[in-house]
């Protein structure tokens, strides 16, 4: 689940639907400067789905110590350090659960989502929050993940789909990098993030080499990019969330009530050149 704060509540948003935002935005990328996705129907797939995992969790929202939603919120953009909040080995399946999914479907994809979740849990994690106990049972997640991207290649290199070039570690890299982006796009839009920002990767640019992608927030839900990514300027896109009424709840069941009475609205978001 990721939150917004209101004056009366929070905004609730589930992990299927913004990385269906992520998704939106991956469909738009590309234009004279930014290079498209390309194999697109298998990156858009990785895209779009590399959250599904959490589908069945976000039904049963839970609470943090202090009583609110317990979520993705402005206060972790950029870092990763909420693991004093969640049962590791229950985020951990979460997180297997969305790589083995998309495996199913599409190995070009299932291979985004692993070097996804690998990044998130290596170079933005704050293992300071994990109790130590535990940090073996997340060191054998990586590796099995760094296992399951070589079983992943494996398969890839027997896909007669797939040009050479397109399984390259290159490209690769490329799309993974453009998941993180879009992803974070995302997140921003998720949480209305109202300070500067980047993309958290370079690009690549059509004329060779990359560039990185800076977000400037113009007000609620609307982002200026520089240099500008996607096929037209500007662009709406919409992100279903809930209202729930409250600060603080006494327990989950009550939050996981007001959630499912909530009627899904559909709050635009806006990005320009």
């Amino acid at each position: 689940m990721l939150r917004l704060e209101t004056e009366t509540g929070w905004w609730l948003v589930t992990h299927v639907d913004h990385a269906q935002l992520a998704g939106a935005f991956a469909a738009q990328w590309g234009n004279d400067l930014f290079l498209a996705p390309e194999p697109r129907a298998r990156v858009l797939r990785g895209v779009a789905t590399h959250d599904d995992g959490w589908a069945a969790r976000d039904q049963h929202p839970q609470i943090t110590r202090q009583g609110k939603p317990s979520a993705y919120s402005v206060e972790l953009v950029g870092q990763y350090s909420a693991f004093e909040e969640i049962d590791l080995s229950d985020y951990l399946a979460v997180r297997e659960r969305a790589v083995r999914l998309v495996a199913e479907v599409d190995a070009y994809a299932a291979l985004l989502v692993s070097k996804h979740t690998y990044n998130l849990l290596t170079a933005h994690a704050d293992r300071t929050t994990i109790q130590p106990e535990q940090l073996p049972l997340l060191d054998t997640f990586l590796a099995r993940q760094l296992q399951f991207q070589q079983d992943l290649q494996a398969r890839l290199a027997q896909d007669k789909e797939l040009a050479a070039e397109e399984i390259s570690p290159a490209r690769i890299e490329n799309h993974f990098r453009l998941l993180q982006a879009t992803d974070n796009l995302s997140l921003l839009s998720c949480v209305d993030y109202a300070r500067s920002a980047d993309l958290l990767h370079a690009l690549p640019l059509r004329e060779g080499g990359a560039h990185r992608i800076a977000v400037e927030s113009l007000g609620e839900r609307r982002f200026r990019l520089t240099p500008y990514p996607l096929a037209a300027s500007p662009l709406e896109f919409t992100l279903p969330a809930r209202h729930v009424e409250g600060k603080l709840f006494t327990s989950a069941k009550e939050l996981q009530e007001r959630f499912h009475e909530a009627e899904p609205v559909l709050l635009p978001v806006t990005v320009t050149r």
